[in-house]
C-alpha cells in the first residue's frame, strides 16, 4: 500500500463493502457500499461545477452520516474539506466561507436559517445536507444535475456500481488536505492547514494502539466531528479499518451518552474530560462522599470489594466491552483521576492540538502515570524549552510528521508558532521526565505572573474549585493584581437541597477559605463570584478564557 490516505480508504471500502459504516444514532445505517454510492454521486455533482483539485468545499452541521459522506468525499475528489462547527456565530460561518475561498458549502438546515448567500459571493452552489437538494447555485446546470443526478448515475455505471469500480484520487504526503478552523483567542479563528501526511500518521498511530478495532467494532461519535479530535478518532480512523460509527446527532447529554453505550456496547470510547467528569460527579461522589463509604473505603479488605463494584458499575456505564477510554481536549479533574486510577478503570489521558492532527502524546491505559498524558507518539518529537525539563516547567515543542503546513493565509500567525528547524509552539507549558512522560502544567499564554514573579497556572487552582460541592466549573482571573474565581454552580443541586441565592454565595465563601488553606500565599483567591451561565467553549469543551479576562465581571 503506497503512503497515501485515500487509497487506504479506497481498500477499506472494496473490503468492507457489505459493512455497516455510518449510522444516525436512531436513524438510517449506510453500509460502505452506500457511503461509496453517495461519494460517487457527489463526485458527479463536482465534476458538472467544474470543481479542480485543490478547491475548498465547506461542510457545517450537526454530527451525522451525510457529515462523513460529504468530507469524504471532498478528499477522495482531491479537494480540499473545511470543516466548519455549527456552534460558531452566523458572522464567523460566513467569514471562513470566504476566507477559505470554498466553492461549495454543504449546510444543516438549522444553520442555514441564519446565513445568507448574499455574504458568501463566491460560492458556486450551497447544497442541504441532510438531503444534498440544492439551496443555491449560481448555474442552472446544478440544479438540473441534481434533479437527474441518479439518471447521470446510471448512465456512468450502466451494469451496476461496484467495489471494483472506486479509483479514489491518490494523494501526495505534502498536500493539503482540509483547514480546520480554529476557535481563536481574539477576532476570527485561524485555518489550520493539514496535509495529507498528518492524516495519515494519525491513522496509523490509531491503527497501532488500537488493532483490535475492524468490520465487526461500533464506536460512538459524540464530539463535534468538525473538530480534528472527534473527526480523527471517531470517525475517519474508523473508515480506514471498516468499524461502524454511530452519530449522536442530538447534543449529547449525559443521557444520551449513556443510553447509547448501553446500546451500542462501542469498542473504544474517546471523550473530552468534561462528559467523565459529570459522570464522575453525578454517579460517583455522592456516593463516595457518604461517611459509611468513606470509612469502609479505609478498611483494607472492604475497601477493595467497594471500588471492584464501583469499577464494575462504571465499566457497564460506558458499555462493557470497551478496551479503553481515552480522555483528551483538555485537563482532566485531578481528584477524578486519582480515583479512576485507585479503582483500576481502563482510562489513559491523551494530549494533543488542531495543528497537530490532532495527536502529540499518549499512552495505553496499562501503562500510564498519574496525572501525564503519556509519552510522544510514533513519526513525532517532543521537547521542553527549558533549562531543566525534568523540574523546570517551560513551552511544549514538537516536530514530525503530524505538524501541519500552517496557518491559512496568515504567514504572521505561522511563524510565530512555528519555527525555521521545523519545532511547533504549542502555547502549553510542562515537564517531561526521565523515562519520557509528559506532565502539562497549563497554557503559557493562560499563566498569571505572582507578585514575586513565581508562575501561576490557573488550571491548577480550577481543579481544586471544581472539586467543591455545588461547582460545576470556574475560572480563575488576574483582577487589579489580585487573584478572583468565577464559579459556575449546580444551581439545580442547590435548589433540591433547599439552598437560596444568599445561601449559595455563603457556600462559595466557605469553598474560598477551604481552598486558600491548600494554595501558597501567592495564589490565594481573595474573591469567588458566581457566574450565572455555563462558560463559552471551544469546539474541544475549554473555556473561552479571554472571554472574562475583564474587570467589569
Amino acid at each position: 500500500m503506497k503512503n497515501s490516505l485515500n487509497l487506504l480508504l479506497e481498500q477499506s471500502f472494496k473490503d468492507n463493502w457489505d459493512y455497516p459504516a455510518l449510522s444516525d444514532y436512531k436513524g438510517i445505517t449506510l453500509n460502505y457500499r452506500d457511503v461509496a454510492r453517495r461519494i460517487e454521486k457527489l463526485h458527479i455533482v463536482y465534476e458538472i461545477l467544474g470543481l479542480k483539485k485543490g478547491d475548498k468545499i465547506s461542510l457545517c452541521s450537526r454530527n451525522q452520516a451525510n457529515w462523513g459522506v460529504v468530507f469524504l468525499s471532498a478528499i477522495t475528489y482531491g479537494a480540499v474539506a473545511v470543516p466548519i462547527l455549527h456552534e460558531f456565530k452566523p458572522g464567523n460561518i460566513h467569514h471562513i466561507v470566504n476566507h477559505s475561498e470554498s466553492k461549495v458549502f454543504f449546510v444543516g438546515d438549522v444553520v442555514w436559517e441564519q446565513l445568507s448567500e448574499s455574504e458568501m459571493p463566491n460560492l458556486e452552489a450551497v447544497i442541504q445536507m441532510n438531503d444534498f437538494s440544492i439551496l443555491y447555485s449560481k448555474s442552472s446546470k446544478v440544479r438540473e444535475t441534481r434533479e437527474h443526478l441518479n439518471e447521470l448515475f446510471g448512465k456512468k455505471y450502466p451494469k451496476n456500481f461496484r467495489a471494483e469500480h472506486l479509483k479514489y484520487y491518490e494523494d501526495q504526503p505534502q498536500e493539503l488536505s482540509m483547514i480546520n478552523y480554529t476557535s481563536g483567542t481574539t477576532g476570527f479563528s485561524k485555518g489550520v492547514m493539514i496535509p495529507y501526511r498528518a492524516l495519515k500518521s494519525n491513522v496509523d498511530f490509531a491503527k497501532e494502539v488500537q488493532p483490535h478495532l475492524n468490520n465487526s467494532s461500533n464506536v460512538v461519535a459524540m464530539l463535534p466531528t468538525a473538530h480534528m479530535y472527534g473527526m480523527m478518532f471517531e470517525f475517519l480512523f474508523e473508515m480506514t479499518v471498516g468499524a461502524h460509527v454511530h452519530f449522536l446527532t442530538r447534543i449529547p447529554s449525559p443521557k444520551i451518552i449513556m443510553d447509547a453505550f448501553a446500546e451500542i456496547k462501542p469498542d473504544i470510547v474517546v471523550s473530552v474530560p468534561l462528559i467523565i467528569e459529570k459522570i464522575y460527579k453525578k454517579k460517583l461522589q455522592p456516593i463516595i462522599s457518604k461517611t459509611a463509604i468513606r470509612v469502609l473505603l479505609r478498611l483494607p479488605v472492604i475497601d477493595q470489594k467497594i471500588e471492584k463494584r464501583i469499577k464494575l458499575e462504571l465499566i457497564k456505564t460506558f458499555g462493557g466491552k470497551f478496551y479503553e477510554v481515552i480522555i483528551g481536549g483538555a485537563a482532566f479533574n485531578r481528584e477524578a483521576e486519582l480515583f479512576f486510577r485507585k479503582i483500576g478503570f481502563p482510562f489513559t489521558v491523551g494530549y494533543g492540538m488542531t495543528e497537530c492532527a490532532p495527536i502529540i502524546t499518549y499512552a495505553p491505559w496499562h501503562n500510564t502515570r498519574l496525572y501525564s498524558c503519556g509519552k510522544v507518539v510514533p513519526r513525532m518529537e517532543i521537547k521542553i524549552d527549558s533549562r531543566d525539563p525534568a523540574k523546570i516547567p517551560g513551552e511544549i515543542l514538537c516536530r514530525g510528521e503530524n505538524v501541519m503546513l500552517g496557518y491559512y493565509k496568515n504567514r504572521e500567525a505561522t511563524d510565530l508558532v512555528l519555527t525555521s528547524d521545523g519545532w511547533l509552539r504549542t502555547g502549553d507549558v510542562g515537564v517531561i521526565d526521565s523515562d519520557g512522560y509528559l506532565y502539562i502544567r497549563g497554557r503559557s499564554k493562560s499563566m498569571i505572573l505572582g507578585p514575586s514573579g513565581q508562575n501561576i497556572y490557573p488550571e491548577e487552582i480550577e481543579s481544586i474549585i471544581n472539586n467543591m460541592q455545588y461547582v460545576v466549573e470556574s475560572l480563575v482571573i488576574e483582577e487589579g493584581g489580585l487573584l478572583s474565581a468565577l464559579v459556575y454552580p449546580d444551581f439545580e443541586q442547590a435548589e433540591s437541597d433547599g439552598i437560596n441565592e444568599s445561601a449559595l454565595n455563603k457556600k462559595m465563601e466557605e469553598i474560598r477559605v477551604a481552598i486558600n488553606e491548600e494554595l501558597p500565599n501567592y495564589s490565594k483567591i481573595q474573591e469567588i463570584r458566581v457566574f450565572p451561565e455555563e462558560f463559552e467553549k471551544t469546539p474541544k469543551r475549554s473555556i473561552k478564557r479571554y472571554l472574562y479576562q475583564r474587570t467589569d465581571l
